[in-house]
């Protein structure tokens, strides 16, 4: 029994394949017990308000691009969202130490967030690059085009990445508009409040992709303000014309 015991052990270090195996199908299991136990308790205390489901396509590539007021946005979305959703989250979420970062590095793998390093313009492009191949597999992507949390609650412009991404994947865009997210986790509060929130899903966008007549760079740039417009409609946020780090640096 004990040889038999580290026979296995030692297929399973020579093979990486096979914990590669175990670890998706711990990540595959964390995930659905956040969707089966702890979506239904949020729904419960924070009793949202969700429109629009039934616009977000049961399968095949998706890009959730939505606006962005908390921290707690990435958590929200996929608690509600009809499929699984996933989102880019910065590399250090999952290196806190202590219980209370394994716990917050658990609560992302499970939501399906993606770790990545941030804060270089190669680390953007591997970024998207990322984002790419999660909807060539078929997956929801989500995404925030502001880039960045909005500090006073206005919608500010749209980076071309969720334009590049719906180019180069076929992918449809569903806007989707966050109301109230602020309250629950304002900047620089640690502990959630018992708020409630709307999450407005609206109709797909697919940008039409950029004719020789148009430059890829303009057309991006009218394929973004369009989804930031739609998402604007639905939030009804002010729309401001710069982006969210210029008005914070102001």
């Amino acid at each position: 029994m004990l040889s038999e015991s580290l026979s296995q052990r030692s297929i399973s270090l020579q093979n990486p394949r096979i914990d590669s195996h175990r670890q998706q199908g711990k990540i595959v299991l964390l995930h659905s017990v956040v969707r089966l136990v702890a979506a239904p308790l949020a729904r419960f205390v924070y009793r949202p308000v969700v429109e629009g489901r039934e616009n977000v396509p049961k399968c095949g590539p998706v890009i959730l691009a939505s606006n962005h007021l908390s921290f707690i946005d990435s958590v929200v979305i996929p608690l509600v969202a009809p499929r699984p959703v996933v989102f880019l989250a910065k590399a250090e979420y999952f290196r806190k130490d202590g219980v209370k970062g394994r716990m917050m590095a658990a609560v992302f793998t499970a939501l399906g967030a993606v770790p990545v390093e941030r804060g270089t313009h190669r680390a953007a492009k591997d970024s998207l690059e990322l984002a790419r191949r999660i909807l060539s597999d078929g997956k929801a992507f989500g995404i925030y085009p502001e880039g960045s949390r909005s500090r006073d609650g206005r919608l500010y412009r749209g980076r071309t990445g969720v334009a590049w991404l719906a180019f180069s994947t076929g992918a449809p865009v569903v806007p989707v508009a966050l109301v109230g997210t602020d309250r629950i986790q304002p900047i620089g509060v640690r502990l959630p409040r018992i708020k409630r929130i709307t999450v407005r899903f609206g109709e797909p966008l697919r940008p039409a992709y950029p004719s020789s007549s148009l430059p890829v760079a303009q057309a991006r740039r009218v394929a973004t303000d369009e989804i930031m417009s739609a998402i604007q409609a639905l939030s009804g946020q002010e729309s401001m014309a710069c982006y969210s780090e210029i008005a914070s640096a102001a």
